[in-house]
């Protein structure tokens, strides 16, 4: 029994190292199907909104903690939809405890550490573990910035890795904000074994509500680009992606509401079909996006 348990095993062990050797050369083939580049192009546009959507919910909550760090009142700071949102509350979910050292105001550098413990529902989400900031000073002051990492943290069914950074990069004397936006060898694991690895540069300006501190008419407007790494099943591809449209985003509304990205498979020719483009709507605030490759559109469903 113990010889067929030993051979069991190893057979399944070369099967999955088939497979994975499979996925391995599919990435860095120009001749994939038909199907497999419809699926490739689909799976790659669905890792960069994934992966937008976990380090966009960083950002929120990195730039919600207070109005000494950062806007304050923003991300799971601030008021759930339904009441005053417009008013800045800088109020703390109760099953998420924050630590702030040194705790003497105007006092930097600070390290801010914002503990999910095993799960904490707030703002539609289920999160878990620690994000830990370091600031260099107010993220409202140009050159200061906030450096976040994260020990065992989960957004929904995502445990999130790698290094988030959000600098103020605004303009002498300029009137609109703006905040450029690194990710930096991240890597969102998922069920059944299934990743993501991401790199991504944004710029994220202000285009409303510069000249208030409250943070329910702060809209901005982001630009730039990332690679990333994409592992389903067997398939094991790398992409790359740009925002073709600046994308809208207004702190009142969880996702993007208007704007549009490409993915593109990496390897594949200027003129190829096999294009991702993922279009965010008209300004409107809902969970869809409109995702169209080789000419054919679905609608997906954003987190």
């Amino acid at each position: 029994m113990k010889k067929t348990s030993f051979l069991t095993r190893m057979m399944t062990a070369a099967g999955m190292m088939a497979l994975l050797i499979a996925g391995c050369k599919k990435e860095s083939s120009d001749t994939l199907s038909t199907q497999e580049e419809d699926q490739v192009a689909q799976f790659s546009a669905e890792s960069e909104v994934e992966s937008q959507f976990a380090f966009n919910d960083v950002f929120d909550n990195v730039m919600g903690v207070d109005n000494e760090l950062g806007i304050g009142g923003v991300g799971i700071f601030g008021r759930v939809a339904g009441d005053s949102r417009t008013q800045k509350t800088d109020s703390i979910p109760s099953c998420v405890k924050v630590t702030i050292v040194p705790l003497q105001p105007f006092v930097f550098p600070k390290t801010v550490t914002i503990d999910f413990g095993t799960g904490c529902l707030s703002h539609g989400h289920l999160r878990s573990g620690k994000i830990t900031t370091v600031y260099t000073g107010p993220l409202r002051e140009a050159g200061k910035s906030a450096t976040t990492t994260f020990d065992n943290f989960t957004i929904d069914s995502f445990a999130v890795q790698g290094t988030h950074r959000i600098t103020n990069t605004t303009a002498p004397a300029s009137l609109q904000r703006q905040f450029k936006m690194e990710v930096i060898n991240a890597k969102i694991s998922k069920p059944h074994d299934n990743y993501e690895e991401w790199n991504a540069t944004r710029l994220h300006t202000q285009i409303e509500g510069n000249a208030t501190l409250l943070p329910g008419d702060d809209i901005f407007s982001i630009t730039g680009n990332s690679t990333g790494k994409t592992k389903r099943g067997s398939l094991l591809v790398s992409w790359s992606s740009e925002i073709q449209e600046p994308l809208i985003k207004r702190f009142t509304c969880r996702w993007f509401s208007k704007g549009s990205v490409k993915t593109v498979r990496n390897g594949l020719p200027a003129n190829t079909p096999w294009v991702g483009i993922l279009d965010f709507g008209n300004g409107t605030c809902d969970n869809k996006a409109l995702l169209t490759i080789n000419g054919i559109s679905r609608q997906i469903t954003l987190h």
